[in-house]
């Protein structure tokens, strides 16, 4: 639906945007796209759908037919990138011949840019300077951030918009100049998302448990599932005009959900399965070591990275060589010999004895074949015993994870989080 901005009625407007980023940098991989994924993030919060990402060079041919393309699927387009002050830089002048403007000097974007400079002790060059040579018949969006403005036009009921592909100036303007020019001019839908978190089943297995309540979901509600190595997201989508009925109607089918997966559901809203067990730890004054072979530290790493998380993880063992195994964390020779270091024995033997080096509560311990060789017939690479020890309860389980070592490292590591978890709150 293409949608005019001059008197537009006061009703529900769903608007379709695209994004378009220009830059040799991004098709070459020199630069990962993070802006468009945020933008996308953005537009959701304000029920505007991204229909399709495009990446172009930095050629004008190029930029001219992703314009052309995106105004005949979206009624707002939004370009970031190849606005800097070098020759290499081209969007200003292909989007000023596009629109059939020209660059003219805007005297007040001048006089900020000059300003700009003399705050960071430095003189403005000729070549900045021409960072206000701008087309006439855009608005000009400020960014307070960097030298390059973004431009806005309006035809034939579409918005088209240049910004700076350096993400904290293309944010300030989304932030500070677009999302309220957006708010202001549209009546735009209310777009509520929920995310719940899980971990200890697959993307089938949850479908397969919550059938009954997606097939009961009405035609404004959305599931989508968002799997990862050990973690499925699954986020409630609603959209609509009456933002407290959504809000009651997205709790009542998130309730059911959480009914029917029970102590899957780890957190919301993207929180690391690793916050979810600092938060179980700290509430019982408990605290939890590690001792890692196949998996190197990971899972350490892992619980680690959350701010506060000494108060709760005193330290791991890296225990990589079966002598390690023995020396710091008391195994059995005996044990290695008659079942190897990739048994339930050894990980029981594993994570009783970094429970005792490090006087903790709980204890994970893993060994495994990461990969990609060191496999046997009776032990394919892929192959892992993961033990979790508590004051009351031990459980030990293998698995296989496949092939790829990364992906073996990775999923390993979430799944002893993941029974830690669950030790942790079904106890």
């Amino acid at each position: 639906m293409v949608v005019q901005i001059r008197n537009f009625p006061l009703s529900l407007v769903h608007m379709l945007a695209e994004i378009i980023t220009i830059g040799d940098e991004i098709l070459i991989g020199q630069i990962v796209d993070t802006n468009s994924a945020w933008l996308g993030q953005q537009l959701s919060t304000l029920g505007i759908r991204v229909v399709q990402i495009t990446s172009v060079s930095d050629k004008a041919d190029a930029i001219v037919q992703a314009v052309d393309a995106a105004r005949q699927r979206a009624s707002l387009v939004l370009l970031t990138g190849g606005l800097g002050p070098t020759k290499d830089d081209i969007t200003k002048h292909t989007l000023a011949r596009y629109f059939g403007s020209e660059l003219v000097r805007n005297e007040d974007v001048y006089s900020r840019l000059k300003a700009w400079f003399e705050q960071r002790g430095r003189v403005m060059s000729t070549i900045n300077g021409q960072q206000a040579d701008l087309p006439h018949n855009a608005q000009i969006l400020r960014n307070e951030l960097g030298t390059a403005q973004g431009m806005l036009w309006r035809k034939d009921g579409c918005l088209i918009l240049s910004m700076p592909g350096v993400p904290y100036e293309m944010k300030w303007i989304v932030t500070h100049q677009l999302i309220p020019l957006l708010k202001a001019e549209f009546a735009l839908p209310v777009l509520l998302h929920r995310t719940l978190m899980t971990a200890g089943m697959v993307e089938s297995q949850i479908a397969t448990t919550i059938a009954a309540v997606e097939d009961a979901l009405p035609a404004h509600i959305k599931l989508a599932y968002l799997p990862r190595p050990g973690i499925v997201r699954l986020r409630l989508t609603a959209a609509g005009t009456h933002e407290e009925q959504l809000q009651q109607e997205v709790a009542q089918f998130e309730a059911q959900i959480r009914e029917l997966l029970g102590h899957h559901v780890y957190g919301v809203a993207e929180e690391p399965l690793e916050a979810a067990i600092g938060q179980q730890l700290r509430k019982r004054g408990a605290t939890v070591a590690t001792a890692e072979s196949c998996t190197g530290g990971s899972i350490a790493a892992l619980l680690t990275s959350i701010a506060g998380a000494s108060d709760y993880f005193p330290g791991s063992v890296v225990a990589y060589s079966n002598g390690i195994k023995q020396q710091l964390l008391g195994v059995n020779h005996l044990t290695l010999e008659n079942f190897g270091a990739v048994s339930e024995a050894t990980v029981l033997e594993m994570v009783a004895g970094v429970r005792r080096q490090f006087s903790a509560d709980y204890g994970i311990a893993v060994s495994g074949i990461a990969g990609p060789g060191g496999g046997t017939a009776e032990k394919p690479v892929g192959l892992v015993w993961i033990a979790v020890q508590g004051p009351e309860q031990t459980v030990a389980s293998s698995f296989n994870f496949g092939n790829e070592r990364s992906l073996n490292i990775e999923r390993a590591s979430m799944t002893a989080l993941y029974l830690l978890w669950k030790m942790l709150v079904t106890n």
